[in-house]
């Protein structure tokens, strides 16, 4: 048969073969054919829309954050809305209230549960003390107000600003340059609040909004880990309402004594800060007839007030130095470009400026990548021969004793 084969001309009588399917391709098709129809069976049968993919549930009927519909939330920023709570999550107690804050930068819009509001609900708990092993508030500095206890100087003369300054920031060096960072927007959020504390040096103080849950508890935990303390106040912005900062907003077109009345609210929702710092507030930092007011009354309760920076139009320097209340301005916002590179580099910036005056101060919002870089940079910041202080380190001494 071979040398049939080999003598027959190019194209002539071809053998004939037989042709066969590869039996590994067989067992490939026919593996794709049954997840063809157990796929089939698994959408049409069982009713499964989704085919199988992996989808959470999560329930908000009774949760103390429920967001409403608004414009999309960019990843960093959905970050500084509350944690979502268990379906089981018990009912608000009486005497609680639900406000909507309204993010200024992307205008979503969230619920909060702000509890105690009856003034005859304590607003420190029991066992503040037990709680991080730091009292709530030092019994010489606490006013009764309407709204609950609230910041005042001692009999003896003695302020909150000293007694809650950090043991850092009176053991700090001023023969070395000094950074104090202020992170805000705290207290709302459990879980950034939580990862705030843990996770930034205790020489980074830390801003709390006066709403959300558990507040003294947040509070007590931020100061038993040696955190600074300043409270946020709602401050109205050029574009209010629409950017609303939260209620009981201090107003310009407000009285005296309804601005001074929202701010003993505002002042009663935690103890144990040092001072106070505007939220948002363009348009009311500039009105004199309405910003003087509240400026002379944190002063006279012992407090120092820091102007975040945000806004050029301010008048809180000459206001503060007129009603004799402890003054500091940030020189910058962190965060002002939510990218790990800006971040990075307005830190870089704030080093410049302590190195050439001796202190900087920089404010930022609790952001994961703010957070983050914070974190990082102050790790090698004593190594380049920079000091990471409280912000009440940054005071004239003059003003501290």
């Amino acid at each position: 048969m071979a040398a049939d084969d080999l003598g027959s001309p190019l194209g002539k009588n071809p053998a004939k073969r037989s042709w066969r399917i590869p039996t590994l391709a067989l067992t490939i098709a026919a593996g794709i054919l049954g997840v063809l129809i157990v796929t089939f069976v698994w959408v049409s049968i069982i009713n499964n829309p989704r085919g199988g993919e992996p989808f959470v549930v999560v329930g908000i009927e009774n949760s103390n954050v429920k967001q409403k519909p608004g414009p999309p939330v960019p990843p960093a920023v959905s970050e500084r809305t509350a944690d979502a709570k268990p379906t089981d999550q018990p009912k608000p107690p009486p005497g609680s209230q639900t406000v909507t804050i309204i993010d200024g930068k992307s205008g979503a819009r969230q619920e909060v549960i702000i509890r105690n509001v009856d003034p005859s609900i304590p607003a420190i708990p029991s066992n503040a003390e037990a709680m991080g092993g730091v009292p709530a508030a030092d019994a010489r500095l606490v006013e009764a107000s309407r709204h609950g206890p609230i910041p005042r100087i001692g009999s003896d003369g003695v302020r909150p600003l000293d007694v809650y300054a950090s043991a850092g920031a009176q053991a700090a060096d001023r023969k070395i340059a000094r950074i104090a960072i202020v992170v805000g927007g705290l207290g709302i959020g459990g879980t950034t609040t939580s990862e705030a504390i843990a996770k930034l040096p205790d020489s980074i103080t830390l801003a709390f909004a006066p709403y959300g849950n558990d507040l003294s508890r947040w509070v007590a935990r931020a100061r038993g880990t040696g955190h600074e303390i300043v409270l946020q106040l709602p401050m109205e912005p050029f574009d209010y309402p629409d950017n609303d900062p939260g209620p009981q907003t201090l107003l310009s077109t407000l009285q005296p004594d309804q601005n001074l009345d929202r701010l003993y609210w505002m002042l009663s929702r935690i103890q144990g800060y040092v001072g106070v710092t505007n939220y948002m507030g363009a348009r009311f930092t500039a009105t004199e007839k309405a910003f003087s007011p509240i400026l002379h009354d944190i002063g006279k309760r012992g407090l120092l007030y820091l102007d975040d920076g945000s806004s050029p139009r301010s008048i809180a320097a000459q206001s503060a130095d007129a009603a004799k209340t402890p003054f500091l301005k940030a020189d910058l916002v962190v965060d002002i470009s939510p990218n790990w590179a800006d971040i990075d580099a307005a830190l870089a910036k704030l080093e410049m400026l302590a190195a050439d005056r001796g202190f900087a101060i920089g404010t930022a919002t609790a952001l994961p990548v703010s957070i983050e870089r914070i974190a990082r940079w102050a790790k090698a910041a004593e190594a380049r021969g920079i000091r990471i202080v409280p912000l009440s380190a940054i005071l004239p001494k003059a003003k501290q004793s």
